[in-house]
């Protein structure tokens, strides 16, 4: 007889998509990103931090001031760099498990990606302006899109 109490293919999305957020330097917010192709297999990831080259001691962190002395203008979005760190041709098709919403940036290239469902986390953003405009753009392309539901279950993984 077969174990009852293995993890579903969302716990297991999510689960590797926070994971992936873990690695995040962001002092504040820690996105992370998984993308799967519609057979369950594991394409690429992300996480939200500066791009390649640019040194996370020598760009800001903050989140307040001049847009030049903020992360706001640096920083890329953990689904960005999960299709950006793809090299296996194309995305069409897939779906995405996100512990954020995305925002309409990362919405923009995740409808030109050909991504096709989003299942995220947290959509604690859902009344502001970029996050409107985002869901607008993703219902107008046809990108499904879902709250990942909470099972309860406690996952550990002791390293």
């Amino acid at each position: 007889m077969k174990r009852q109490d293995y993890i579903s293919w969302d716990e297991y999305f999510m689960g590797i998509a926070h994971l992936a957020g873990m690695r995040s330097k962001d002092p504040n917010t820690q996105v992370g990103a998984c993308i799967v192709s519609d057979d369950n297999k594991i394409l690429s990831m992300g996480y939200n931090g500066f791009p390649r080259g640019c040194s996370d001691d020598e760009f800001p962190w903050e989140r307040e001031g001049d847009v030049l002395d903020t992360k706001y203008a640096f920083v890329t979005h953990s689904e960005l760099n999960a299709i950006l760190n793809y090299r296996g041709g194309t995305l069409e098709g897939s779906k995405l498990y996100v512990s954020l919403f995305p925002c309409n940036e990362c919405a923009k290239a995740i409808i030109q990606a050909g991504i096709k469902t989003i299942v995220y986390d947290s959509d604690k953003y859902a009344d502001t302006p970029t996050t409107l405009a985002s869901k607008k753009m993703l219902k107008a392309a046809g990108v499904e899109f879902y709250q990942y539901k909470k099972t309860g279950r406690k996952i550990t993984l002791d390293m």
